[in-house]
């Protein structure tokens, strides 16, 4: 399979199942799942058509796992990284001791202040890996990448959720947690 198609539709679906399914005029539901076949028959009417083969393999293969089928392949979601309102029924648990962030030079002065906002998502998102948090911060320029006390603020009653791909949200990091 083409690695460029295969990343194109990734790209795809990001944007309809994370941000916008109004554009094709896909209904998620309040977890935000979508029909596999309505999904691809309104994609396909907006340029964008794709085998149920192709996003199988958009599914399995994403690096960063943003997206899962339910058990028979009939309904699919983005795991995580919503604009959107949907909720994924996520429960509360304990993180490791430390988590990581990536970013780029331009947000420190703010995160210095204010901490690690969700900004337009629904969380802030952190990884369990530095090489993860490497990956997210280079796709804005050079990385920074930043040690989040993810224990400490467990302990002090902030929660965290862990998403079906690995990735730990909570919905502010204040700065006294970085280390910078």
């Amino acid at each position: 399979m083409n690695p460029n198609r295969i990343k194109n539709i990734s790209k795809f679906l990001s944007l309809i199942l994370r941000h916008s399914p109004e554009i094709i005029g896909l209904k998620l539901d309040a977890n935000g799942w979508a029909d596999v076949q309505e999904l691809m028959a309104k994609a396909g009417r907006k340029g964008q058509q794709f085998t149920l083969e192709e996003l199988s393999i958009v599914v399995a293969e994403n690096d960063k796992q943003r997206f899962a089928f339910n058990e028979d392949k009939t309904r699919i979601r983005a795991n995580q990284g919503h604009s959107i309102n949907v909720s994924l029924d996520l429960e509360a648990a304990e993180p490791p001791e430390y988590l990581y962030h990536g970013t780029v030079g331009k947000f420190m002065s703010s995160i210095r202040t204010e901490g690690l906002l969700k900004m337009s998502r629904h969380h802030v998102h952190l990884s369990e890996l530095k090489a993860t948090a490497q990956a997210v911060g280079s796709r804005r320029g050079l990385p920074v990448i930043l040690t989040v006390r993810s224990g400490s603020m467990h302990r002090d009653g902030v929660k965290f959720y862990k998403s079906a791909n690995n990735v730990w949200l909570t919905d502010h990091v204040p700065a006294k947690y970085i280390d910078f």
